[in-house]
């Protein structure tokens, strides 16, 4: 029985086919280097200001920028990968990357540096949505949690092993290196991915698109449950591009730490962050497994962390000492991490699979659209607070605002288990009212 007491109708389990695990694990370092990328003009925030003699408000820009062109690009490659083959796609995603970062290993200009930035954002922008579309390939619905949480890994490991070793690069060479050194990486994961990487075998791109059923998009992307899942993860990734960009910064210049110890410090929301992401796939597998909605096994599983991290971190403000700022903001914006198990598999059990690439894309690139507001909020309220210190708590404390209230909604608008029939209900009824019209009297 369900925690509704219905029963839960799941399909049997499907056998998981060989080498899924593999190609899991090659977009996992997909992941990894895709926030490795992300990461570094965070973590070389005050040389590069110092270097450049940036203004607050311009590194702000600079945070920014990397999400100027990221949701376009998420929503034109969703509806690609729709109809052309996951496997070349991330190819040609990972090689932009790549690319992207050699500019800077010379002497770069502001300006050099800001499209750089721009350019690896557009190639950025769909990496989750297409690299779960293509998991999904390989996982049937009723597994799709844990490798989706497997997936999302990559972004806390990203972190966690690239903050040391481009650190290191930055405090005994310089932050141009450390760009040299992960385009490097990029184009190491290029030759991996060609030589392993594969297409799932249990959905046929082809076969999908001439042969599936299809619900209008406008009723896919106005369900509540698409609603939900992009007001929270807005939230959540508010979070997270303030901790790309202004985490270290702040522990720098409004801590008072030095570059080598911040980044150490770096690590741990990310080390959080990861055990959240794990214990929540897995969490939401045996919730399933035992007869639980997915309202319940996704749907508030994935939006009350948000709001207790929000009230977490609103704290921050009104403590003193480092050491507990630093643990406030750890905890609080760690618990984002669980609404990114849950989303990807709430809105694949609802769309059709000849869709759902690019109902993902289109979902990652409407959250993704906080990553150009957070950074640039975060240093305007900087440049004009009365201390750097309370700039930034004020910063965090409009992030603890906007989680809070994007959980409380995603809360009320997240039902996965009740959405999949009314959609196809509504298609159907609206099918039928179309043939009326059109038929003879």
């Amino acid at each position: 029985m369900s925690a509704q007491g219905t029963p839960n109708v799941a399909a049997k389990t499907t056998k998981t086919p060989k080498g899924a695990w593999t190609v899991t694990f090659l977009l996992f370092l997909f992941m990894v280097v895709n926030f490795a990328d992300k990461i570094v003009v965070g973590l070389a925030g005050v040389p590069i200001m110092t270097e450049m003699k940036l203004s607050a408000e311009q590194f702000g820009l600079l945070g920014s920028s990397f999400f100027f062109l990221f949701s376009i690009s998420a929503i034109v490659v969703g509806f690609i990968v729709n109809k052309v083959p996951t496997r070349w796609v991330l190819l040609t995603l990972a090689v932009i990357w790549a690319v992207a970062q050699f500019p800077m290993v010379g002497t770069v200009s502001f300006t050099t540096l800001l499209i750089c930035r721009i350019v690896l954002g557009a190639g950025e922008g769909p990496a989750f949505s297409v690299a779960a579309h293509a998991i999904y390939k390989w996982f049937p619905d009723e597994k799709r949690t844990l490798p989706t949480a497997i997936l999302s890994q990559g972004s806390a490991f990203g972190v966690i092993l690239a903050v040391p070793a481009l650190n290191w690069v930055i405090v005994n060479h310089s932050w141009h290196y450390a760009f040299g050194a992960l385009g490097v990486v990029g184009l190491i994961w290029v030759a991996a991915w060609l030589a392993l990487g594969k297409e799932g075998p249990l959905e046929d791109t082809e076969v999908l698109v001439a042969t599936e059923p299809k619900i209008p998009y406008v009723q896919l992307l106005t369900s509540r449950t698409f609603l939900g899942c992009v007001i929270a993860t807005f939230g959540a990734y508010w979070a997270l591009s303030l901790g790309l960009t202004w985490f270290t910064p702040f522990i720098v210049k409004g801590l008072g730490f030095s570059q080598s110890q911040a980044g150490f410090i770096s690590i741990l929301p990310w080390v959080f962050g990861a055990t959240i992401v794990i214990l929540t796939g897995w969490i939401s597998q045996v919730m399933m497994a035992r007869g639980y909605t997915t309202r319940v096994s996704r749907g508030v599983l994935g939006s009350v962390p948000l709001i207790v991290g929000g009230l977490i971190l609103a704290a921050m403000a009104h403590v003193e000492g480092a050491g507990l700022q630093i643990a406030l903001l750890v905890f609080g914006s760690g618990l984002c991490g669980a609404i990114y198990v849950v989303c990807p598999p709430m809105l694949g059990e609802f769309t059709p699979a000849s869709q759902r690439g690019a109902v993902i894309a289109i979902y990652g690139a409407l959250y993704t659209l906080s990553g150009i507001i957070a950074p640039s909020v975060m240093g305007t309220v900087i440049q004009r607070a009365g201390s750097m210190l309370d700039g930034y708590l004020t910063g965090f404390t409009i992030n603890a605002v906007v989680m809070i209230g994007s959980g409380v909604i995603g809360l009320l608008l997240l039902w996965p288990n009740t959405e999949k029939a009314r959609l196809t209900r509504g298609a159907a009824a609206q099918r039928t009212a179309l043939k009326g019209a059109v038929s003879p009297t």
